[in-house]
């Protein structure tokens, strides 16, 4: 159960491999919450490579957002994370840099939700690999350019990560710190910092 003051709605932004999936699997446990992977709402149904009409995808997120008492949004489409920000979540950036977000997609799990075999994951690897070297790069809405533009412009509550979360490991201090409703923001280097906005 989350005291009162306590944060119970989260946006979770970063390239693919960061580790969102994961923090937001994590965080739902700690606080009950349902969670949104933006990627269903993107795509049109049945296919990979379609988009949705993106005021299609802002709906359903809105929907989604609107119809929760506790919530986790997590993905890489910034037109869409803007729309969870209407609703004045922590926003939580994940930005452990390229080889350990290489190094994770390599590790990942089979995402069932995304592909019909583990094998069709696995052939789409290396496309994978070339999209998370790009996003250093790219000046589009999944880019580490539009993410720093979203984060640094939020003016809720926000916590930037710039190392891998051991969340087995993960300090009572620093869950607390996820959960407080203030506006504070971590910078995880070698030690966690803490920075009033």
């Amino acid at each position: 159960m989350v005291a009162t003051g306590r944060v119970t709605s989260f946006v979770i932004l970063g390239n693919s491999g960061s580790g969102k999936s994961t923090l937001a699997r994590w965080l739902a446990l700690q606080i009950g919450a349902e969670v949104l992977d933006l990627d269903t709402v993107a795509w049109a149904q049945g296919t990979e490579a379609v988009r949705r009409a993106e005021v299609e995808s802002r709906q359903a997120v809105a929907a989604f957002c609107r119809d929760r008492g506790r919530w986790i949004v997590e993905g890489c489409y910034s037109s869409l994370i803007g729309e969870a920000l209407l609703f004045t979540p922590k926003l939580i950036f994940l930005n452990p840099g390229e080889e350990r977000c290489l190094a994770n997609c390599r590790q990942r799990p089979w995402e069932a939700h995304k592909y019909d075999t583990p094998q069709a994951q696995d052939e789409r690897l290396s496309l994978l690999l070339n999209w998370v070297r790009g996003y250093y790069t790219r000046g589009d809405e999944l880019s580490l350019l539009a993410h720093r533009d979203f984060f640094e412009g939020y003016l809720g509550p926000k916590m930037e990560f710039t190392v891998q979360l051991n969340l087995e490991s993960l300090s009572h201090e620093l869950l607390d710190d996820m959960l407080c409703s203030g506006e504070t923001l971590v910078r995880q280097s070698s030690s966690a910092k803490k920075l009033s906005l």
